[in-house]
């Protein structure tokens, strides 16, 4: 654990919210709305609306040239376009990098390489417990035109050494995508030998998705 003194509250103890129970509200086959009774550190208690959500898995591929597959999609929540990584939910009874795979083909038309674990990110945890895991390869083949080509508007390698401005520009508004194409600036453009250490995927075990 991080010995970081502001880390504590008075008295040495960890600030931390207690949830001492929750029920639903509602739920659907992707998510659950739960309303939890949540205890202060200094004791006062209140409702706390959250979301359950089961695991998200993402791909993407990195070819010789260093440009990573991304898609250009718009969301209508946000009415924001931007640069993505292909990821979707996690199937009862599927790996993680199992289920990464699938996604990128299935947005994409490639089919990628060995997968190899980059990141697990939690992109609203005061909201919602949605993990969502990153993997990506070194190679890709195209196998065909995407079977969830709705999904986007285009598919492209784009440079990772565009991905700064890219960000900065507002062009990549998702922050697990921006997370994840971060570190894989820094890995293939300033890491020792270009490229990430060893690391291998989920192995195909299915993640608990309740």
């Amino acid at each position: 654990m991080l010995d970081v003194p502001n880390l504590r509250g008075e008295g040495g103890t960890y600030v931390r919210w207690k949830n001492l129970g929750e029920h639903t509200v509602y739920e659907n086959q992707w998510l659950r709305v739960n309303l939890a009774d949540v205890e202060l550190p200094d004791g006062r208690r209140l409702d706390h609306y959250l979301i359950r959500m089961r695991p998200v898995a993402m791909a993407t591929a990195v070819n010789e040239q260093d440009e990573a597959l991304l898609l250009w999609r718009h969301r209508f929540i946000t009415d924001s376009w931007g640069w993505e990584l292909a990821a979707g939910v996690v199937e009862d009874g599927e790996g993680l990098a199992e289920a990464a795979a699938r996604e990128m083909l299935e947005e994409t038309g490639w089919q990628p390489g060995p997968l190899r674990t980059l990141m697990t990110v939690e992109p609203s945890n005061g909201l919602s417990d949605a993990r969502h895991h990153v993997f990506w390869a070194e190679s890709a083949v195209f196998v065909g035109h995407p079977q969830d080509d709705y999904e986007s508007d285009k598919r492209e390698w784009v440079p990772l050494r565009e991905v700064p401005g890219l960000i900065a520009g507002g062009e990549v508004p998702a922050a697990n995508s921006a997370a994840a194409l971060l570190m894989l600036h820094q890995l293939r453009l300033h890491a020792p030998g270009g490229s990430a250490p060893p690391s291998p995927s989920d192995g195909g075990t299915s993640p608990d998705s309740s």
